[in-house]
Order: structure tokens, then sequence, then C-alpha cells
């Protein structure tokens, strides 16, 4: 354990002491389709979630997008809402009790899955119309990040998501 005193900005870090756990998970089976909750998904290096309509190769940065459940209710407040349908969205998996920003340039296990984050997931114009006038500036800084899948597994709500390795600790700002 670092001491708070004694620590050093990348030692900071580099530390994740949190854990979280995965809340929902939804997969997009068409482009422009409506997302489908699901209680599992399998995680393929290289294909995302199967399932969904994510077709890439093995070193595509977006295969699998993560939005923190807590930044939903900041989206539901900036737009009036009660809360905020986690497939509005347009994300493939919530996560609770963990920093996701901080897992953005880091390898983590979210369940049996290891990802690594590739960055941040801004928000697209789509997010007007699906949560409404100053939909896209509520998403802005709330978005969540985007992953890579290293090793393949299945996700399952209730999973743990935890930090493995921090890497790409540069500024931080993306």
């Amino acid at each position: 354990m670092i001491e708070p005193h004694s620590s050093t900005l990348d030692q900071l870090l580099r530390t994740l002491p949190q854990r979280g756990r995965v809340t929902w998970i939804g997969v997009r089976p068409a482009r422009g389709a409506a997302p489908i909750a699901v209680a599992s998904a399998e995680a393929r290096p290289g294909a995302g979630l199967t399932g969904d309509r994510f077709k890439g190769t093995v070193t595509s940065k977006r295969q699998v997008t993560l939005i923190q459940a807590e930044h939903l209710a900041a989206v539901a407040s900036l737009t009036g809402r009660d809360r905020v349908d986690p497939a509005l969205t347009r994300r493939n998996v919530v996560v609770s009790g963990i920093n996701l920003y901080a897992l953005r340039h880091a390898r983590f296990q979210a369940g049996g899955v290891l990802l690594e984050g590739t960055g941040i997931c801004a928000p697209c114009a789509q997010m007007e119309a699906a949560l409404g006038a100053g939909g896209f500036n509520a998403m802005r800084g709330h978005g969540g990040i985007t992953a890579r899948v290293l090793e393949a597994g299945v996700i399952r709500i209730g999973d743990e998501v935890a930090l493995v390795e921090a890497a790409g600790l540069g500024p931080e700002e993306d």
C-alpha cells in the first residue's frame, strides 16, 4: 500500500485499489439497431462481444465500450431525467465502483476477459436524438472508455472489474 503523503504522481497513476462491478451488458446486432440487454457476453480478440455489430481486427481500438454507472446519474441530471437507460448511451458494458477513466490506457480484468483501455469514448451526434436536446453535451466527459480484447472470455453481470497493469502513462488529457 502506498502512503498518501509519500506518493509520487507516477505511483498514484499506477495504483487503483478500487474494484468495480459489471451492472449492465448490451449488444447491438446491427448498425442502427437498439442494444439488447444480456446477462453475459463472450468477448474475443478482434471481434468484441459476440452478438454485437462490431466487426474489426485484433488491433481495433473500439472492440468494447464501457461507461461508468455513476456517470449515468450525471447525464440524467444534465438532461432533466430521473435516470438514463444504459441502452441509450450505445455502450456495451456499464461498470460501477471504479473510475473507468483511470483504466483508459491500462490492462484490466472484467470477469473472465482481459481488456486494454484504448482511450475515451467520446459521444456522437446520436446522443442528441437518444437523450434529447443537450444530450450530446451531457455525455461529454461522461462517455466512458473504449477497449480492445486481449484474452477471450465471458463477462457477466456482477463480475468484478479491476486493474491488472497500468500502461501508457502520459498526460492526463486524451
